[in-house]
């Protein structure tokens, strides 16, 4: 199958899969993989870039051939990131067939998922969560995660703080409750590196921060830490920043630097004191090879992420573990096979970035070469990796 047929196959997928399907189970010669993707809450700016690439990875199976000669059939639903949904969602995934989940949403959701997942005895991967806990007990057994965690990220501010001779900084949050629990890990740690002068959110439909980027101004802080979704609120917060306090060096998490989409609705020059944390190195032959597929199929100016990458390797993680169970019909089997993946060579992240998994270890980053402190120009497009610091990269 062409490129061409993959991109029309992927836009019917995206039409005839969201409300999942009427029949239970999986049929003779069918695999069910099914989706909790955020596509209208908090959590689509992300969200949504990581489905469309889910549905590209599944076509792309099944044009060759499906695994071990089985075709994946999708059925999806969405929570809308919220926490309270998810349980209710994933169930009906279950009722609906699935025998391997992808949770597609944000963290705080993932996490009410997991005791459901655990239950229903399926394996389930959160292709973009960063909250470490995912991956942690209680209720971890059926569940997995890629990328490096966040406090993980927040050692990275710490040493870039440390290099740059910062002492203190602001956060500047959306009120999700994916942030919210992602804040609960990543402020502990900044607080033993910096002081924390400040600590200001909103609600993540908010109109106006200036209220809350005044408060940041008075405390005086030599960086800021812009932790949110992405989407408007971080546009905003950035547009705002640079007005009230410009020169003071920005830190934000993943989510600026793989929403292609808002670079352009940030004020010119808004984001030239932005440093994200990346995951994408193009000197890796992975992300080469991703980019050129999605480009292919989307077109020239198809911008890669983090986001694409992350949601391409989870769906070839559970072909691989598949296969080697045999099959999708025994979960146990799949998820031991998961348990048993070592090495796999990752599309995002440093050249040579594997992804590993054990019965002890479900968060699949090998070491922390998958960070890339990341930054913009003043046209607000990618500049590449931060000069100033980067981490060291050590394989566990």
């Amino acid at each position: 199958m062409g490129a061409a047929t993959l991109a029309v196959s992927l836009a019917a997928c995206a039409a005839d899969d969201t409300s999942g399907s009427g029949d239970a189970g999986a049929a003779d010669g069918e695999i069910v993989f099914g989706l909790d993707e955020d596509s209208t809450g908090p959590g689509a700016a992300y969200a949504v870039i990581a489905g469309k690439t889910i549905r590209f990875a599944i076509d792309e199976i099944n044009a060759a051939g499906g695994i071990d000669g089985q075709k994946i059939r999708i059925v999806v639903g969405n929570d809308e990131s919220d926490p309270t949904k998810t349980p209710t969602v994933v169930r009906k995934l279950v009722d609906d067939g699935a025998q391997v989940i992808l949770l597609d949403t944000g963290s705080g959701a993932v996490l009410q998922g997991k005791s459901v997942v655990k239950q229903a005895g399926i394996p389930a991967i959160a292709p973009t969560a960063v909250t470490t806990s995912v991956a942690e007990a209680p209720d971890n057994e059926f569940t997995y995660m890629l990328a490096n965690g966040v406090d993980q990220f927040a050692e990275a501010y710490c040493g870039a703080m440390e290099t740059e001779g910062y002492e203190s900084i602001a956060v500047l949050s959306d009120a999700s409750p994916a942030i919210d629990n992602i804040n609960k890990l990543i402020i502990p740690i900044l607080e033993d590196c910096v002081e924390v002068v400040a600590e200001e959110s909103a609600p993540v439909d908010a109109a106006d921060l200036t209220a809350q980027a005044a408060r940041i101004k008075q405390a005086d802080p030599d960086a800021i830490l812009v932790s949110s979704l992405g989407g408007n609120f971080e546009v905003l917060a950035h547009n705002t920043l640079h007005q009230q306090i410009p020169g003071v060096l920005r830190f934000s998490l993943a989510s600026i630097g793989n929403q292609p989409d808002s670079w352009a609705r940030t004020n010119k020059g808004a984001l030239a004191d932005v440093v994200y944390m990346g995951a994408l190195d193009m000197d890796n032959p992975k992300t080469q090879e991703l980019e050129k597929k999605l480009k292919e199929a989307n077109g020239d100016d198809y911008r890669l992420t983090a986001y694409d990458a992350q949601a391409y390797d989870s769906v070839y993680l559970l072909k691989a573990a598949i296969e080697a169970a045999g099959g999708a019909d025994d979960p146990v089997a799949v998820r031991d096979a998961l348990d048993e993946i070592t090495g796999f060579e990752a599309s995002f992240g440093q050249p040579g970035f594997t992804l590993s998994f054990s019965p002890d270890k479900h968060m699949g980053a090998d070491g922390l070469c998958g960070l890339v402190l990341s930054g913009f120009d003043e046209d607000n497009e990618p500049s590449g990796a931060w000069e100033d610091y980067q981490v060291a990269c050590e394989s566990e």
